[in-house]
């Protein structure tokens, strides 16, 4: 989760500040983002770009990314998550930026990552986001997404100990919007994540890893 929410519950930068690097150790080792991450960099070749969408503190998903070579930039609301992934991945560019109004560079990029991005914003925002970063894949491309699914619209929720409210689309959905924009799923499967520690319950994942055809 990465973004702003529509009303009811605290900005995601406001949460995401205060949350900051423990947002890594309660989340850690999440096997299909994992997974997500070694499919996405056995399609790319070697220096290829890379955008982290909602980069948070640039583990792992930046920084596996950058240790294999690829040229990585990660975006987050969170000046805090901003300024620890510039710490601790020194390796790749970090820049405070909303995903809704982000602007890409020209001809988009080889792959875009996705890992729980969209989840505190209003719902049709979130398919506004979905879209757009399906439109930055370049021919030939892929997409690895992960977001918590379901028909959901400006639920507050109690998260590791702050208000938030929060949106998201069903799987079949998120599906639907990939194809539309003209991306190929070639994988799509969920999965249930137990986070460490006790503010935090199991999430429900959906994991999505798609092409662009060349």
């Amino acid at each position: 989760m990465s973004e702003a929410p529509q009303g009811g519950g605290r900005s995601a930068a406001e949460v995401f500040d205060e949350v900051g690097a423990r947002y890594e150790e309660v989340f850690a080792d999440v096997p299909g983002q994992l997974a997500a991450l070694d499919w996405l960099m056995g399609r790319i070749p070697p220096g290829a770009r890379v955008l982290d969408v909602g980069s948070g503190t640039g583990r792992p998903t930046a920084e596996r990314l950058a240790r294999a070579g690829f040229d990585v930039t990660g975006i987050d609301v969170s000046a805090e998550m901003v300024r620890v992934a510039r710490e601790r991945v020194p390796g790749a560019r970090f820049e405070v930026a909303d995903v809704r109004t982000f602007e890409p560079p020209e001809g988009g990029y080889d792959a875009v990552c996705a890992f729980f991005p969209l989840l505190v914003m209003d719902q049709p925002e979130v398919a506004g986001s979905l879209t757009r970063m399906a439109s930055w894949v370049a021919p030939g491309g892929a997409l690895a997404l992960a977001t918590v699914p379901g028909d959901i619209r400006g639920l507050d929720i109690v998260w590791m100990g702050h208000r938030v409210t929060v949106s998201s689309l069903s799987s079949d959905e998120h599906l639907r919007l990939l194809a539309a924009a003209g991306l190929e799923v070639v994988h799509h499967h969920t999965a249930v994540y137990r986070p460490h520690g006790p503010d935090a319950g199991p999430e429900e994942h959906l994991y999505v890893h798609a092409r662009r055809p060349a």
